[in-house]
């Protein structure tokens, strides 16, 4: 395992506000950005099981009503990032959204110059108010 360089670290926090943004927004034009084109969507909760590609995906943001227009207030965090080589890391980020908190675990790949999320792996639960 490496620890990343600072550089690495900066790109990898902006790239997951990016994402962040991009889910509270509803915008896939902007989750694109942060997504590499073979993405592997997993949705690990019991009972609501589901594997997409990134095409699907993105129709299911498309459809969405975004949280930020629905008036949900933002309540996300990045609660880990490791790195595992100069091209691998991986970073845990938890969000509540349209009712339910969510915990994402995303592997990212160094593509050329920049990362791109490769993985969503996630679970949710309904959220507690």
């Amino acid at each position: 395992m490496t620890t990343g360089t600072p550089a690495d670290h900066a790109e990898v926090v902006t790239l997951i506000q990016t994402y962040l943004d991009g889910l509270h927004h509803a915008s896939s034009a902007t989750l694109r950005q942060v997504f590499h084109p073979r993405l592997a969507y997993v949705c690990a909760t019991e009972g609501d099981e589901l594997y997409l590609d990134l095409e699907t995906y993105m129709a299911r943001i498309d459809a969405r009503e975004p949280p930020a227009k629905r008036g949900d207030r933002r309540d996300e965090a990045i609660l880990e990032i490791a790195f595992g080589s100069p091209r691998l890391a991986r970073v845990t980020a938890r969000m509540s959204m349209m009712g339910r908190d969510y915990l994402d675990h995303l592997t990212l790949v160094r593509e050329g110059p920049r990362w791109r999320i490769v993985t969503k792996v996630f679970t949710w639960m309904p959220r507690e108010e």
